[in-house]
């Protein structure tokens, strides 16, 4: 059977199939229809093919089998089309305006004279081109979305694919489909293979084993790794691709020799990288030996008698360890300084500003994210920066691959501190070493015993292990930080041993506290009730000021997605007074705590600070805010952000935000809450590492409970991360800073 009709609504929508169920707009009537419509959004034309079936739940359906996207036949429908909030800046009344001024031209006009738009009342020229730019983008778009569903490709990759081979995309994949292992970073390689070996490419051609071994290198890179060893490989390949090791000799020689790969023999093991990993980490290496062997031009003779001075300013006395971080700044260009909670970091930070503000040296402080820089700026009070702000770093993080060689203002500082370094990954330091005068000092502060970056690469680590970089370890806990126990425990889990018990900790404050429970249904139970008033006792603490649920996984009843439904449900209950908008499987509701998901650097963005107004474009991944206002005419929603930013969502902008009430262990790193309530279910041991239960507690300050299993909390502190990262970074600082020295 055929239908045609509009989308009046997507009611669910999985982001990485592109599954379906929508409302369909007919002559007749609104069905349900289900199926894969990849890229489709609500106000689109749609022919669909397939047939009705019964669903034993939700009753009558029609279930597609495939699709066409149709141009919108008259004005009414093309009216309705636009108003859908489809076309960024175009909502219901703009779309009747530009209707009722070019009527049966309106899409001639889309297509042919864009400056045209303009005319309309409230539209600027550079908008009109926007507008017509997106108009004639979601139309191409859809074919190569067509053609890519029927393999298989992610929905998401297809935008990808289109702006990398502009129209002739589809005949370019046809000659050569692995084209799209380098165009799409995430794409399923076997879909691709199977899509290729249909069409009539050899199983050991060239094409079909160089994209294999270039996959399997960046399915390395994906979990960490800049380099695979090269048995480990030849397995892969031979496995995966089911072809002779003869074969992928040879496909390796060639791709030596014309620079796609590198192989690099060390600690008598034979590593291969991709040439982009490779060129990255020697990059950051270069740079870092010419940073050691610049002239040290902003040292301060007097730095001992001044440092005595801000002893005094601060009233307080430093400890060894403290002074000998402080005096390797003054004698190096490039320096470290590490040590968990507790152990002075700040302090060292905040007295490294005083002594070169004093010197009329500028010091500029940043960190990976966001809640991480404004935590920095608290404790210091000085402005501290994101590093892709501070950098500008923009739209090039979205294909790191094909830009190591990106160029960057350079940084105007004398000293450069960067905070939680663990979180910098090898395209993050690449951009920072570029951007740094030589002559200016680099001073990474972080811990190493913390979960290591999403990206690949482990900087910090590989800088420390080096041992050329000047290094502070911090490991003596400060006497008011030790009645924490919070920060004691921190420290016995790092050293892998039991939490404190009561005699242990006499003189201690009581802001640590491990239920152990056995039962989900309690412990979620638990959650709740922690959070929506049974912590009065210890505090005047206010879920969205104050606290914050952690869990290690998504998945399950104790995952972030189940747990967020509950807490919705607990702290902003449904209410007639708030508006609601469903977006695939989340229902966001006006006062609903939220996190941004991925980075938008062009998404506009105001605030007023105490009277002095901003403005820019930028939200980035781990921002957290408060939905403020769902506006359903409009078909936008607006967020207020932790730092005051005020930013509008189109509908269509929603997959961009999820529900923050409970959020995973690895999205924290970088923030502090006052109060951390962590939920520990029984999962995969790869899940249930010391490292991560290092990083939980860590983000707590005032109050922390932690509820779980015992036997699974100890399982924790004894399971040490063994999936060391394979990188190559600390052989490249040493071998050439051996090599030169």
């Amino acid at each position: 059977m055929k239908l045609e009709g509009q989308i009046e609504e997507i009611i669910y929508q999985n982001e990485t199939n592109s599954y379906t169920i929508a409302e369909l707009s007919t002559d007749e009537e609104i069905f349900t229809v289900v199926g894969y419509l990849p890229f489709i959004n609500e106000g689109d034309f749609l022919s669909l093919e397939g047939k009705f079936v019964t669903h034993q739940d939700y009753g009558r359906q029609f279930k597609i089998d495939t699709f066409e996207k149709k141009m919108p036949e008259t004005k009414e429908a093309l009216e309705k089309y636009l108003a859908s909030g489809i076309i960024k800046g175009i909502g219901p009344s703009t779309a009747k305006k530009i209707v009722d001024k070019f009527g049966d031209e309106t899409i001639a006009v889309f297509k042919f004279e864009p400056s045209r738009l303009s005319e309309v009342k409230g539209i600027s020229a550079s908008g009109a081109i926007e507008m017509a730019e997106e108009f004639n983008t979601k139309w191409d778009l859809w074919q190569i979305v067509g053609f890519l569903e029927k393999f298989g490709i992610n929905a998401s990759n297809s935008k990808k694919v289109y702006e990398a081979l502009g129209n002739d995309a589809i005949e370019e994949i046809k000659r050569n489909p692995y084209v799209l292992v380098d165009i799409t970073y995430g794409v399923d390689f076997f879909k691709i293979d199977k899509m290729a070996l249909e069409i009539g490419i050899d199983v050991n051609s060239y094409q079909r084993i160089g994209a294999g071994i270039r996959y399997g290198l960046i399915l390395a890179s994906y979990n960490g790794n800049t380099c695979v060893e090269k048995n480990n490989l030849y397995e892969f390949v031979k496995n995966k691709l089911s072809v002779e090791e003869k074969y992928i000799d040879e496909v390796i020689i060639n791709l030596k020799s014309t620079g796609k790969i590198v192989e690099e023999e060390t600690d008598d093991k034979t590593w291969i990288f991709l040439e982009e990993l490779y060129r990255v980490e020697k990059n950051i290496a270069q740079r870092i030996y010419m940073m050691m062997k610049t002239k040290n031009v902003k040292y301060i003779k007097s730095f001992s008698e001044q440092l005595e001075k801000e002893e005094m300013f601060l009233q307080m006395i430093l400890s060894e360890k403290q002074k000998e971080a402080l005096k390797e700044v003054n004698e190096s260009n490039i320096s470290i300084i590490t040590g968990g909670p507790g152990t002075g970091k700040t302090t060292i930070i905040r007295a490294l500003i005083d002594i070169y503000k004093l010197n009329g040296q500028k010091v500029v402080l940043c960190a990976p994210t966001g809640r991480a820089a404004k935590r920095m700026s608290e404790s210091t009070g000085e402005e501290a920066k994101t590093i892709h702000r501070l950098l500008d770093i923009g739209k090039i993080e979205d294909n790191k691959l094909e830009n190591i060689d990106a160029e960057f203002a350079p940084i105007d500082a004398d000293v450069l501190v960067i905070d939680e370094m663990s979180m910098v990954d090898v395209f993050l330091m690449n951009y920072i070493t570029k951007a740094i005068y030589m002559g200016t000092k680099l001073v990474l502060v972080g811990d190493s015993n913390q979960l290591p970056s999403v990206g690949p690469g482990s900087v910090l680590k590989d800088l420390i292990e080096s041992e050329k970089i000047p290094t502070t370890n911090l490991d003596k806990i400060f006497r008011q930080a030790a009645k924490s126990k919070i920060i004691l425990n921190a420290h016995k889990v790092n050293n892998g041993e039991s939490f404190v018990n009561k005699n242990e900790a006499k003189d201690t404050m009581d802001d640590f506290f491990f239920i152990d429970e056995t039962s989900q249904e309690k412990m979620i139970s638990d959650v709740v009730s922690l959070t929506t008033g049974r912590l009065q006792n210890y505090g005047n603490y206010d879920f969205y000021d104050n606290m914050q649920v952690l869990t290690p996984t998504k998945k399950g009843p104790l995952g972030t997605r189940e747990l967020n439904k509950t807490l919705q449900n607990a702290i902003n209950p449904e209410n007639e007074k708030k508006k609601e908008k469903k977006f695939g499987e989340i229902t966001f509701r006006e006062g609903d705590r939220v996190m941004q998901i991925k980075n938008n650097y062009d998404i506009f963005w105001d605030r007023d600070t105490n009277g002095i107004y901003e403005n820019s474009t930028g939200v980035f991944n781990g921002e957290i805010g408060r939905v403020e206002k769902i506006d359903l005419t409009e078909r936008q929603m607006k967020v207020l952000f932790d730092d005051g930013k005020n930013v509008w969502y189109q509908f269509s902008e929603l997959d961009q935000l999820e529900q923050a009430y409970a959020v995973t262990i690895h999205k924290s790193q970088g923030s502090e809450f006052d109060v951390v309530v962590i939920a520990i279910p029984q999962a995969a041991p790869l899940l249930l590492t010391r490292n991560l239960l290092y990083t939980a507690i860590t983000r707590a300050k005032k109050l922390l409970v932690i509820l779980g299993n015992k036997s699974t909390v100890e399982f924790m502190i004894q399971n040490v991360d063994s999936k060391k990262r394979n990188t190559g970074l600390r052989q490249k600082i040493t071998y050439l800073l051996d090599k030169k020295d």
